[in-house]
């Protein structure tokens, strides 16, 4: 049997395009100039590697920061926030601002529910935050809730990251000795590997 027509070949395949599917309503090096706000700082962000790199530092970073973002009442201005925290901690900008995307106008109302009720609680019981009155008194509650509940999240997409990306090593390995097996290599023609590309 050829690779290209193997079972796990073909999975490694599918897995590539969904890949691109989800990665291309998200800024990348390529598109950075017509995405809204960023464009603005397009040449800046292209001499910026680190902003396109996957390596896991980058990744973490952004996880992180990203999360903690996506729970802030700064709706309409994450974008802009998210490639400035991108610069400051070094981050993966693909990450940060896909990680905005859990704020929209579905859940926008859900979330911010959630953090008010979830720093009102905070500032009740601790005291923390508390001397505010009138709207200082919500602004501190969706701003404390939105930290602890970014903090969460932060967590929950650093577990889910961990056992996708142990899961993406497994089958690499996998792939790799398919490959190794079957003498085949990415990029050189010929009758098992036609249609083959880089990974």
């Amino acid at each position: 049997m050829p690779v290209r027509s193997h079972p796990l070949h073909l999975r490694w395949l599918a897995r590539r395009r969904r890949l691109r599917r989800w990665l291309r309503p998200l800024p990348r090096r390529a598109n950075v100039s017509r995405y809204p706000v960023i464009k603005w700082f397009a040449e800046a962000a292209r001499k910026r590697p680190y902003l396109w790199s996957f390596k896991r530092p980058q990744v973490m970073a952004s996880l992180y920061a990203g999360s903690v973002l996506a729970m802030m009442p700064v709706y309409g201005l994450q974008v802009a926030i998210a490639l400035a925290l991108a610069v400051l901690v070094r981050g993966n900008l693909t990450v940060i601002v896909g990680l905005q995307m859990i704020t929209n106008p579905l859940t926008l109302g859900p979330i911010y529910y959630g953090t008010h009720a979830l720093g009102q609680f905070v500032i009740e019981r601790v005291g923390f935050g508390g001397g505010a009155t009138g709207w200082g008194s919500h602004v501190n509650a969706l701003v404390l809730g939105g930290i602890l509940a970014g903090l969460g999240l932060s967590l929950l997409v650093d577990g889910l990251w961990r056992l996708v990306s142990w899961e993406a090593r497994h089958f690499r390995g996998q792939l790799d000795a398919l490959h190794l097996h079957m003498n085949y290599r990415h990029g050189r023609h010929g009758d098992d590997d036609a249609g083959g590309g880089s990974g």
